[in-house]
């Protein structure tokens, strides 16, 4: 791992993951807190169990949609820069440079702050202590930024026990959510949001697989690989997520879930007693912490690329030999983590202002990312492309469709979260303009 880590970061990848170290690393990235978090926040924003479930059900398929739209262009153009590689070669420069703005200040450091709450919450909960929720969220977000400044890594066996161990407590509560007598149904009260939040929500906590392009150059069998690791991927995450949250509903009803601060930690309190709520929260906490620090990880190694780019950057760009880390890169993500649990502690509902942050530039430049699968195919017709969108120009129009959706339902929806986040963004037109007359020295 550490060699393929290396490679990477020279430029030269190596095909050295097998299909099953693919699939892992998609599922240890996408299942998480999310489908512990955020089904309370969906279920407020439907009017019925059927729809709650259709809502998670649509996810999957929209998610299973933009999968291949990455499959094609990962296969396509193979490079370590993922995103910002597709996008540097299909919209230019400035698109490419606002993206790895974003990852500097936004997506990433949001998403830590984010798992942050989510540790905060749980912990708190199970403890009896809500007010300790954002001083929790704050320390935990610290530890990790100390971790990986010191150059401590969580191994990748470490990381396959957890993701094991997360499949494990969500294969658990589904048996729980069957298992125990169903809640009587009760009324849950009219909805807020609408179906438009609610997908924010679900499509967030299906996020993470595209983060699968980035070792697309490291997989081995060649470039088809990377759209059966997707595929396979999202299929296994779209039957737990879908079953899980069956056994939710099931269990506390609608209003039980839309009621509840650790939803899957009251289904198996119902089957197992207290001791099973502990256990979810042990593990929840547990899955928060890895998740934030592969987070930040990864974050810091685009943003430590970003400034080996661009000379203006160029103290985010120094690579601590010490360390073994980019330990400026995740000083300044881990600082900015920091400042944002400060803002979600003043808004008082720290993990849904962080998604607010998040989930527009979020969906703006996956939105983009869509987009540069038509301009490729339109520019570079001669290109070997292992792998194609079926059905295409249907089904990236699909994820299109559904990326612009969800854009403009974050922004009406999510509140002043959405706002900040679009503005933290434009402050990158400043060194964007300042940078405007330097090449780039080399491409993610």
């Amino acid at each position: 791992m550490r060699q393929t880590l290396r490679d990477a970061l020279a430029g030269e990848p190596r095909p050295v993951l097998s299909l099953q170290d693919g699939i892992a690393l998609v599922l240890g990235i996408v299942i998480g807190v999310g489908i512990f978090r955020a089904p309370p926040s969906v279920a407020a924003s439907v009017s019925a169990e059927l729809p709650f479930l259709a809502t998670w059900l649509a996810g999957g398929v929209v998610s299973l949609a933009g999968a291949m739209c990455y499959a094609e262009l990962a296969s396509a153009y193979p490079d370590p820069g993922g995103d910002y590689h597709f996008l540097l070669r299909a919209l230019g420069r400035p698109v490419a440079f606002l993206f790895a703005w974003a990852r500097l200040t936004v997506i990433p450091t949001g998403s830590v702050a984010m798992l942050g709450f989510a540790f905060g919450d749980y912990v708190s909960s199970a403890a009896g202590v809500p007010a300790a929720s954002a001083p929790l969220a704050g320390a935990m977000v610290a530890a990790v930024t100390a971790m990986n400044a010191s150059g401590l890594r969580v191994a990748r066996g470490v990381q396959r026990f957890l993701t094991a161990a997360l499949v494990l407590v969500i294969v658990l509560v589904i048996i729980a959510g069957f298992a125990v007598p169903p809640a009587r149904a009760a009324a849950a009260g009219p909805p807020r949001g609408g179906p438009g939040l609610a997908m924010v929500f679900v499509l967030l906590a299906y996020g993470g697989w595209n983060e699968a392009a980035y070792v697309s150059t490291e997989l081995r069998g060649g470039r088809r690989r990377i759209a059966v690791v997707l595929v396979v991927s999202l299929a296994l995450i779209s039957a737990l997520y879908l079953l899980a949250n069956a056994a939710y509903v099931r269990a506390l009803g609608l209003g039980g879930v839309r009621a509840s601060e650790a939803v899957a930690a009251d289904v198996l309190a119902r089957w197992m007693g207290p001791a099973g709520a502990l256990a979810v929260a042990a593990v929840f906490a547990a899955s928060a912490v890895a998740s934030a620090n592969a987070t930040l990880l990864m974050g810091s190694r685009l943003v430590w690329a970003f400034g080996r780019d661009f000379p203006v950057f160029e103290a985010l760009g120094r690579w601590s030999t010490r360390a073994g880390s980019p330990v400026n890169a995740v000083l300044a993500q881990g600082g900015m983590a920091l400042a944002l649990v400060g803002v979600g502690a003043a808004w008082r509902a720290g993990f849904e202002a962080m998604v607010a942050y998040v989930a527009p530039v979020f969906w703006g430049f996956f939105l983009l990312s869509g987009v540069s699968l038509f301009v490729l195919r339109r520019r570079d017709p001669g290109a070997l492309r292992p792998f194609r969108v079926p059905l295409y120009p249907v089904t990236p129009a699909v994820f299109c469709a559904t990326c612009a959706f969800l854009l403009w339902s974050s922004l009406v929806h999510a509140g002043r979260g959405a706002w900040l986040g679009l503005a933290v963004l434009a402050t990158g037109l400043v060194p964007l303009r300042a940078t405007r007359r330097h090449p780039i020295s080399r491409r993610v």
